[in-house]
């Protein structure tokens, strides 16, 4: 085995392959929002969507002051595991699941005013808002972006209902996606633009998701001013709800080299897949870093790194090493917490990989292992 590929010398023991949560890392981020939220006076929430590790919910929730949740099971996950507010956005809330969410959920957030019609009568006790689009498109993806045209998500200012809104408590808005303070700054003004006669209405404005915070160069002192404004000139509370933030490099996937073929090019084929273990890898698409390597063709080996499913795409990208790999190495992909564990999948019978904990004394903790009934139980 190959120690220099390795993030931690522990990860050379543990079976492979497996989400390891670098704690160390994750309180970092913590520390770092925990004072984002001290000095703008804001509430800063886990959005689950990203990452829902619940057995680190106690961890974060000395940090954080609770989750958002995009339907009935993350809000359950939210109310069960996690001290604090549960909130609740779904672009269309399911009749028959409405009355539980409402029972575990503090904040129910509609995406239009018919919604807010429909189920009103049955949020007695819980805070209400409404999510509005600003239309203030800040980024170049349109699969990640809300303000896009035709978008189904939050109500336009040409379709905001006055009369229905009184006695709404709040207006939430989300549009970034692993941005800078910048677009939210831009955002904002936008929001302000289209919707300020409301917000003086509100109790709270919840500026959704998406902000880069904890990673190098945010400008954290832009967010705290910007913050603290906007409460003060409307009279309320600002909730940010991070997914990415909270655990932004703060994992890996680790994985084993099972064989090396050559065809045209050197390809390894590991026991980790892009389409099962990293989705993203595919449908962004998205090239994962990985610890020690550089770019094809930027060291002397470079390799196509593939999966042993037998789907001929499922490739996660071109890499290069100081040595030649060999079976039995193991690479240690990065920032690997967010948007995987969450979105994993058992296409092609591949088990789904070990989640653990590197604790910031260096001891490795297993968290959970799954095995064939995790496949099974998912068909019928």
């Amino acid at each position: 085995m190959n120690g220099k590929l390795l993030a931690h010398p522990r990860l050379g023991e543990i079976a492979t392959p497996a989400y390891v949560l670098n704690e160390a890392a994750l309180l970092r981020n913590l520390r770092m929002l925990r004072d984002v939220a001290e000095r703008s006076g804001c509430k800063i929430l886990l959005a689950q969507k990203a990452f829902s590790v619940f057995a680190v919910y106690p961890l974060i929730s000395e940090y954080l002051s609770g989750t958002t949740a995009s339907g009935l099971y993350e809000a359950k996950l939210g109310r069960e595991c996690f001290t604090g507010e549960v909130h609740c956005f779904c672009p269309a809330y399911k009749d028959s699941e409405f009355d539980e969410t409402a029972a575990v959920s503090d904040h129910i957030v509609f995406n239009s005013f018919a919604q807010l019609r429909k189920f009103r009568t049955r949020c007695a006790g819980k805070s209400v808002g409404i999510r509005v689009n600003p239309e203030c498109s800040t980024q170049d993806e349109p699969i990640y972006d809300p303000c896009a045209p035709g978008s189904r998500l939050g109500v336009r200012i040409d379709d905001f209902d006055e009369q229905e809104f009184a006695g709404v408590d709040g207006i939430h808005f989300h549009t970034l996606c692993e941005q800078g303070f910048e677009p939210l700054e831009k955002t904002v003004r936008a929001v302000e633009e289209k919707f300020g006669k409301y917000l003086h209405k509100c109790k709270w404005v919840n500026f959704g998701g998406g902000h880069h915070i904890t990673k190098p160069g945010y400008n954290i002192d832009g967010l705290v001013k910007l913050v603290r404004e906007f409460s003060e000139k409307y009279g309320v509370r600002v909730y940010l709800e991070p997914g990415e933030a909270v655990v932004l490099n703060a994992g890996w996937l680790v994985t084993e080299v099972m064989e090396t073929v050559r065809n045209g090019i050197d390809i390894a084929i590991l026991d980790a897949s892009a389409a099962c273990h990293m989705p993203d890898v595919l449908e962004m698409p998205y090239r994962p870093p990985l610890f020690t390597s550089g770019e094809a063709g930027e060291k002397p080996n470079t390799y196509r790194l593939s999966s042993r499913t037998c789907l001929a795409g499922d490739i996660i990208g071109d890499y290069s090493f100081d040595a030649p790999l060999g079976v039995g190495d193991r690479l240690c992909f990065e920032d690997m917490a967010l948007y995987t564990m969450v979105k994993n999948n058992t296409f092609n019978g591949m088990p789904l990989p070990d989640i653990g904990i590197l604790r910031e004394n260096g001891e490795y903790e297993l968290i959970k292992r799954f095995g064939y009934s995790d496949f099974k139980e998912r068909l019928s």
